[in-house]
């Protein structure tokens, strides 16, 4: 029996982006039995360009304002509304490929087994409770193709046995999402992540589907893609999230770069030089996912693109190094009760 599945999302001033999402939910090979979308509050006209995909009448679509809620609280909103025993989340800004809905729903009806790298899915005793989706840059200019290698794993980077999907590419069971609580509501960012890990310290199996694939615009500008870092680092603070990773990063730019420069200064160039070799060791995995999408480049971009990476490196570090102490300290305040276990690294 083919499960009913309800799409859900989020929006906010997407009237740039919300066109491509609709178009694309209209190509689906597996038809969403409803849509249903939930406005942050726009001030372009979003909900009026929603309203027009509604009245063509060729999607079973649903959208509502609900002014100054988060990400968490539009979600479970929208959840909350939903008639289907099968959720499918996608964010604005995205762009799915055809088959994604029926990639990612699937699993739901055949019980595929998590996702190995090299072989085919095969069948499993019982199906999963959340299946994971996967993402890809979509960039339109130099910066955001760097940016993307900077920020966006490749599929050969991922374990798909502990890979935490994000909501930009993910479906579970609705009884799976009551069960824990929904979304958290006290976050405003890393929301996805926290109700990740409800999900598993619930003891819910997750599966992998690569295919599920969305197309994610990178942020524009660096000020844009360092307001996001800054924000995502706050959540950290706030969700107790990845200290060690958080102190290894202040480590990195507050003792030991600091150390060798004096080091150089004092005594002798070879510290630069390890400094320097320091830095290439970071952008290492950056250049390697960036290197396949130089080839269709003039030397003059493929160096300009090169040359994002410290940059957007840098500057993302900076941009979570200032965000997660404020995040630490609105919970030292607010002493939000966490149920899922404390992660370190």
């Amino acid at each position: 029996m083919r499960h009913r599945v309800s799409v859900i999302a989020t929006v906010y001033n997407e009237s740039a982006s919300i066109d491509a999402l609709l178009d694309s939910l209209r190509r689906q090979t597996r038809r969403p039995d409803e849509i249903i979308i939930v406005d942050g509050g726009s001030r372009d006209d979003t909900l009026q360009r929603l309203e027009r995909h509604r009245q063509r009448g060729d999607l079973p679509l649903r959208a509502w304002a609900l002014p100054g809620c988060n990400i968490a609280a539009g979600r479970n909103a929208a959840i909350a509304a939903a008639a289907g025993p099968i959720i499918a989340v996608v964010d604005a800004g995205v762009r799915l490929e055809d088959r994604w809905l029926e990639a990612i729903t699937a699993p739901f009806q055949k019980g595929f087994v998590p996702f190995d790298k090299g072989t085919a899915p095969s069948e499993a005793d019982s199906p999963p409770d959340v299946v994971s989706g996967f993402f890809v840059a979509d960039p339109r200019t130099l910066f955001e193709r760097a940016l993307g290698a900077v920020t966006l794993p490749r599929l050969d980077e991922i374990d798909p046995d502990t890979f935490q999907p994000s909501s930009r590419s993910v479906a579970f069971r609705r009884d799976a999402w009551a069960a824990v609580g929904g979304y958290p509501e006290w976050l405003d960012y890393c929301e996805d992540l926290a109700f990740d890990f409800l999900l598993r310290d619930a003891g819910f199996r997750f599966v992998m589907r690569p295919d599920a694939l969305v197309h994610f615009r990178p942020r524009p500008t660096l000020r844009a893609f360092h307001r996001q870092y800054y924000r995502y680092a706050r959540g950290d603070g706030k969700a107790d999230l990845w200290m060690a990773r958080h102190l290894i990063r202040y480590g990195t730019y507050l003792v030991a770069l600091p150390a060798l420069i004096a080091l150089g200064v004092a005594h002798h160039p070879l510290w630069f030089a390890l400094a320097l070799a320091g830095l290439g060791a970071m952008l290492r995995t950056p250049f390697r996912r960036l290197a396949p999408h130089l080839r269709d480049l003039s030397w003059g971009d493929r160096l300009a693109a090169v040359a994002w990476l410290p940059v957007i490196r840098v500057g993302g570090d900076v941009a979570k190094m200032l965000g997660y102490p404020v995040g630490l300290w609105w919970r030292w305040r607010h002493t939000p009760t966490n149920t899922w276990a404390r992660r370190w690294l």
